[in-house]
């Protein structure tokens, strides 16, 4: 059999989504996928359908660098409801628990202190955590439990923007792997009414905001304009998620024999950690610094894949 034809193009860049609600991100992904005709694509950590905002897609050879956003500190804005627990914790569940609310704004502040530094949480289950190949949610919805490990993450800064009633709003920092349900959740039981999501949007990954997302619906219009060129320009390079990492300009023959799978000395280059590498100002990849102070590749883009 001959070999298989690919189908969609060879593209690589970075497209900074602002999902909509009501979606799930592998839909948005599809969607994106569909309308760039992109051969290969991947997102970068799921939001739930019920949250909207920044959702990076990687397109072709950036889908080798997900993992650099995927463990990139988050920002949200939640909104929350005092006096009622949800199965999911939040506003898609079925009520579970229903209690009267007396807190104060007071109170409210005093209760989010304990929640910022390093906490623990136990994964929701409808998290899309896997066990056994299964995303707990699935098992949720059958009906099944299953037992969860607790995990540390860190809460940067949590901030309450307004309260009224039996509604209020955080803005959240934090570390990968946050669920900002649980977190609401656990808000609500400190405080003795209990809580669950109303509304919650990404603002932030890593050094990606807002205000760089693009969304479906101007994505559409620009497909039926038939303005390739001007959705081609709205993919970043893959280096911009990399920003964080030392650039490390390599020779010729550097470049060379990192492209053929060796370690190179170049001086100047940090002792440890991960390095972005450019030859001829262009990114090549991802090195890492050995323990002989060379630097080793760790994942290296196709040099005749056809770059944004």
């Amino acid at each position: 059999m001959g070999r298989r034809r690919k189908r969609g193009r060879d593209i690589t860049g970075i497209l900074l989504l602002d999902k909509p609600t009501d979606i799930t991100s592998n839909k948005a992904l599809q969607q994106a996928k569909f309308l760039y005709f992109a051969a290969k694509a991947g997102h970068t950590g799921a939001l739930d359908p019920i949250a909207t905002g920044v959702l990076p897609i990687c397109f072709g050879e950036a889908t080798k660098f997900s993992q650099y956003l995927l463990n990139a500190d988050k920002k949200y804005r939640v909104t929350a409801k005092l006096g009622e627990k949800t199965t999911t914790a939040d506003r898609e569940g079925e009520v579970i628990e229903t209690k009267p609310v007396a807190v104060t704004e007071e109170q409210l502040v005093k209760v989010l202190q304990q929640f910022k530094g390093t906490i623990s949480q136990v994964p929701s289950m409808y998290s899309a955590l896997k066990k056994d190949g299964v995303p707990l949610y699935k098992l949720a919805r059958q009906g099944i439990e299953v037992e969860r490990d607790a995990r540390e993450v860190d809460i940067y800064s949590l901030e309450l923007v307004s309260f009224s009633d039996e509604e209020f709003v955080l803005d959240v920092h934090c570390s990968k792997g946050t669920y900002v349900r649980n977190l609401v959740e656990d808000i609500g039981d400190e405080l003795g009414c209990g809580a669950h999501v109303l509304e919650l949007r990404r603002t932030a990954v890593g050094g990606f905001g807002l205000e760089q997302t693009v969304t479906l619906a101007h994505l559409e219009e620009l497909k039926q304009a038939d303005a390739k060129l001007e959705m081609d320009e709205l993919l970043l390079p893959v280096e911009k998620a990399l920003a964080h990492m030392p650039l490390i300009q390599l020779s010729d023959d550097q470049a060379y024999y990192l492209r053929m799978g060796q370690a190179v000395q170049v001086p100047g280059a940090p002792v440890e950690g991960s390095v972005c590498l450019l030859h001829d100002n262009q990114f090549i990849g991802v090195g890492a610094i050995n323990d002989d102070g060379n630097i080793a590749p760790s994942r290296l883009i196709r040099t005749d894949e056809a770059t944004v």
